[in-house]
């Protein structure tokens, strides 16, 4: 019996919000994922220390995984100390025994476009399937020409070859205009979020006061 085909989509999710889940469901749809693992990480690599707490940060991740019964949530990288990157991620699971060629590592494009900055890159690329969702003013497709030297592992995830060797998988779907940045200004401001996540993360921070005093 084969491998259940699974989704991994890491993110600071500061907090998760409804581009985050639609780019989720977009990479589900696409490569027919049993399930997807949302991953907080502890501290991302590649962007400014998260403002809401870990502990903060994971419940919402968890209220949100509620809304579909294939999502699923992992904390794996908030048990480190150090920056959250794929390739250790990938490492201890593996030593775990999951099997990489049939875990999906999902991305949105405007985060994709930073790939060759990513610890383990190009070998990284050859563990596991990638999975890259369009974002508003990032379309997955035009990846092939931001990152000409990766173009021909690219192919679109339609009718595609999921036996194929790992490959990057380009989905060109829409998803939410919303960014974290944007969702903690609001909350700042006691603006509602209605809209941007979902309600039951909208309830949390309010409920907590987060992103209180943000700039």
């Amino acid at each position: 019996m084969s491998a259940a085909r699974l989704g991994w989509m890491g993110g600071t999710f500061d907090p998760i919000h409804c581009g985050h889940l639609d780019v989720a469901i977009a990479a589900r749809a696409a490569l027919k994922l049993e399930q997807v693992y949302l991953v907080p990480a502890r501290v991302p690599p590649h962007r400014g220390a998260p403002v809401a707490s870990t502990e903060d940060r994971l419940t919402m991740v968890t209220l949100a995984a509620t809304a579909h019964d294939w999502l699923r949530v992992s904390d794996i990288e908030l048990a480190g100390s150090g920056p959250s990157y794929t390739m250790d991620t990938l490492d201890r699971l593996e030593a775990g025994g999951t099997s990489l060629p049939s875990l999906h590592v999902i991305t949105g494009a405007d985060a994709f476009a930073e790939i060759l900055t990513w610890k383990g890159v190009p070998d990284l690329l050859d563990r596991c399937p990638f999975v890259v969702v369009s974002r508003p003013g990032f379309p997955a497709p035009a990846l092939r020409r931001v990152l000409p030297t990766l173009a021909h592992r690219m192919v679109d995830a339609i009718d595609c070859d999921l036996a194929a060797r790992p490959s990057i998988f380009l989905v060109d779907a829409p998803t939410a205009p919303v960014t974290a940045t944007e969702v903690r200004a609001r909350a700042a401001s006691g603006t509602s979020l209605e809209g941007l996540v979902p309600a039951t993360v909208a309830s949390y921070i309010n409920r907590h006061e987060l992103y209180q005093g943000v700039a």
